[in-house]
């Protein structure tokens, strides 16, 4: 029999027929695929419910900038061209909000891509990377496929031990991830702190700031990267375009680095990794402080309302510098995740990140804090 005409089973005995003959590496075996949360619609066809919301994603609930949405569509007549490999507009626009050189401005599709073409330039085989555990789940993934010994550090309070990682440092270290403020817990960093840390590392360990949040931060005090001093350190930072200007379905993001290492990430970088409507869209959303604004506004909002109602509802939850928080429940979360689908509110259950009792919820719009809270005391009484 074909394959081309072979039923399902027979199909599946094929492919694992061939996957048996192939040599996986173990440290590939080994690792623990990211899951990410399930789009809206297919929650709904799973659980038989409708007109739901969803708090688990940290998106952005006024939706997308304006001025981004108006650059796609005049973008739309240009889709039979390739877009621009190098960013050019992109870049140099990052670069003047940032005041350095388009030459220390890597454009991706998504942070994500940026974590890759680091790893893929920098790691090894046997090189090790430290991260912060929990944190976004990306860094050690992404490190293990290229072979790298991940070295997790255990947050303290909550916030990321940068005396316990700098100790883990070694010879053999390449890279350490720094994510700030830090998802899931919604801490951060001091510039005070993150200064002592960089003081006692080799100068060739290659630090990655990820300040995909750093948009809603208030703290003073907390470390900001990306300023011109930071591009003669080995240091990079990633953003992202997904959060604060509502572009996560376009996946767009950058990294700022010293010129060399970028040179270095735009050798090994696909071309044309970041397509045309996520470039005009990126580029128009820089130009649209009225609603990042509008946005970090929106969810300081949310946070203090929430924080109060569930002091009310007598529950524990963590003051965070994000668009998103901590909620201990007091009994299985996953056990809530799922009551709370029932109700029509989507959330994201951290018994995965080391949290069994806890669950995690962006700010919504209003209506939808609000419906979310009505859900959660039902749920829990």
């Amino acid at each position: 029999m074909h394959a081309s005409t072979a039923g399902p089973d027979a199909r599946l005995h094929l492919d694992r027929m061939w996957t048996m003959k192939l040599t996986i590496p173990d440290y590939l075996q080994a690792i623990e695929p990211y899951v990410p949360g399930k789009p809206l619609e297919e929650l709904e066809r799973e659980f038989g419910i409708s007109d739901s919301i969803k708090l688990a994603s940290n998106e952005n609930p006024l939706g997308s900038s304006p001025k981004a949405l108006a650059a796609i569509r005049n973008a739309l007549s240009s889709l039979h061209r390739y877009p621009d490999g190098a960013g050019h507009l992109l870049a140099n626009k990052i670069a003047a909000a940032n005041g350095i050189s388009a030459a220390n401005v890597v454009v991706g599709n998504g942070s994500d891509d940026i974590i890759a073409l680091l790893v893929r330039a920098l790691i090894r085989p046997g090189d090790r990377v430290v991260v912060p555990r929990p944190s976004f789940l990306m860094y050690a993934i992404t490190a293990s496929a290229a072979g790298a010994v991940v070295d997790d550090v255990p947050l303290k309070d909550l916030t990321m031990d940068l005396d316990a990682m700098a100790e883990r440092v070694t010879a053999d270290t390449r890279l350490v991830f720094v994510c700030n403020p830090n998802n899931p817990t919604g801490t951060v960093v001091t510039q005070a702190a993150f200064d002592r840390f960089m003081s006692r590392l080799p100068e060739a360990v290659v630090v990655v700031v990820d300040e995909a949040y750093i948009e809603f931060v208030s703290n003073p005090e907390c470390l900001k990267t990306g300023k011109p001093s930071d591009v003669n350190r080995p240091l990079v930072t990633l953003r992202t375009f997904s959060k604060v200007y509502g572009l996560a379905g376009l996946r767009v993001g950058y990294g700022i680095m010293p010129a060399s290492l970028a040179e270095l990430l735009n050798r090994v970088r696909p071309p044309f990794n970041v397509n045309s409507l996520a470039q005009a869209a990126a580029a128009a959303a820089l130009d649209d402080e009225a609603f990042l604004h509008q946005t970090v506004g929106l969810v300081h909002r949310g946070l203090g309302e929430l924080y109060e109602a569930l002091d009310r509802l007598g529950l524990t939850c963590f003051k965070t510098e994000a668009n998103f928080f901590l909620i201990d429940v007091e009994q299985p979360a996953d056990v809530v995740f799922q009551k709370m689908l029932r109700q029509g509110v989507i959330v994201r259950s951290m018994r995965a990140y080391g949290f069994p009792t806890y669950i995690r919820i962006n700010v919504g719009l209003e209506s939808e804090n609000q419906r979310f809270l009505h859900a959660l005391e039902t749920v829990l009484s």
